[in-house]
């Protein structure tokens, strides 16, 4: 069938949406309109404190952020998708936090590139309405443009913003893509569902820098996800500590979430893990050339973080690693057990020796930067 956009059905074509989204591997799909005027005023009051940091794709847009009709002339809906993540058979999370020893890789990184695989699914829905829906008009978003995704997606009914301002799903909780198709079809809007975090504050709590500086509130400059993929110059040392072993984003407030406790595993293959990065060594990692870093990463989000950065973040994991100390002696996770992180733990000679011999191999043909990282690393083992 070809429906006329003069006069079709668009309840059943906003079904038949879902449908298809379902169909290409989408874990749900939902429809809102493009109304974010309460968003608005939050997103201008973020911007004005600077808590965006050196993002300043940001503030590029201004106000069109939060008016997609402004964004893309035409818009009247928002197609919101969502798709999980967790690659099967991950070292558990909390494990590899524990062991110092280990690089930790934000969840959502361990596999390919989200941004393409996202896009290229999106493209195959829009294709799908194209083929059925005369002068259909839209435009694909996979967090690659000034969108509020999380706000569109929230009032598609996908779920609610947590405290840690991210969304969070009664059935799947928060480790989870979204993406979106702005159009200009008046399709069924869905509606907002009911907000569930209570009296829950772990995500506050837990945050090793204190981003979280108050429900609904994220100072990105404070925040290890900035720190190590957004940031292009050095890491503030007043946050270097805290980072831990985290190299690459960081997942800590959404390990605690109770309702992570329903956190579904990717069916997508393209998020299995490569290279064992769930379960590899600081050392192993600092001691890839650049070519191998750029070979490996290939087709990974990772990659678009450079070199020089990679170097970075893994000098201050290293130097966390000389200094035998760990922010927390024990945190919660998201089912209510306690887990145990070792505080003052002992680094065998064999250890540290290593891990200097490679902080020192490096240095001479590090950058400024990296060197200064390395140099602050290297300080901690005295």
């Amino acid at each position: 069938m070809n429906l006329n956009i003069s006069a079709p059905d668009f309840s059943k074509l906003s079904q038949q949406i879902k449908t298809w989204g379902r169909e290409l591997g989408f874990d749900e799909v939902g429809i809102s309109d493009t109304d974010l005027t309460l968003e608005e005023e939050y997103l201008q009051q973020w911007l004005e404190q600077g808590r965006h940091g050196d993002m300043d794709y940001m503030a590029r847009h201004g106000i069109k952020r939060s008016r997609p009709a402004e964004l893309i002339p035409g818009t009247v809906r928002v197609i919101s998708v969502r798709l999980n993540y967790v690659a099967p058979n991950a070292k558990e999370s909390w494990s590899v936090l524990e062991d110092t020893n280990a690089a930790y890789i934000s969840r959502y990184a361990l596999g390919r590139d989200y941004h393409k695989v996202m896009r290229h699914k999106l493209q195959k829905l829009a294709d799908k309405i194209t083929a059925e829906v005369d002068h259909f008009s839209y435009r694909v978003f996979t967090d690659s443009a000034p969108v509020m995704e999380v706000a569109l997606a929230r009032k598609a009914g996908l779920g609610w913003r947590g405290k840690h301002t991210l969304l969070l799903s009664r059935d799947a909780g928060s480790m989870f893509f979204l993406g979106e198709l702005f159009t200009n079809l008046p399709l069924t809007a869905d509606g907002p569902v009911g907000e569930h975090c209570g009296t829950c504050s772990k995500c506050i709590e837990i945050c090793p820098t204190r981003a979280i500086t108050a429900p609904y509130q994220l100072d990105a400059r404070r925040c290890i996800s900035y720190l190590t993929i957004e940031n292009k110059g050095a890491i503030p040392e007043e946050f270097r500590e805290a980072m831990g072993n985290r190299i690459y984003g960081c997942d800590d407030c959404q390990l605690v979430c109770p309702w992570n406790k329903y956190a579904k595993l990717a069916t997508e293959i393209d998020f299995n893990i490569r290279h064992q990065l769930d379960d590899v060594t600081l050392i192993e990692l600092f001691n890839w050339t650049e070519q191998q870093f750029n070979d490996r990463m290939e087709g990974s989000a990772i990659r678009r973080i450079g070199y020089e950065a990679w170097s970075r973040n893994i000098a201050v994991a290293l130097g966390n690693r000389l200094g035998e100390n760990l922010v927390r002696e024990s945190v919660t996770d998201a089912t209510g057990a306690s887990i145990a992180l070792a505080s003052n733990s002992s680094i065998s000679i064999e250890n540290k020796s290593a891990i200097i011999k490679a902080l020192n191999t490096r240095r001479e043909t590090a950058s400024e930067m990296v060197r200064d990282h390395i140099d602050w690393a290297l300080s901690r083992s005295a």
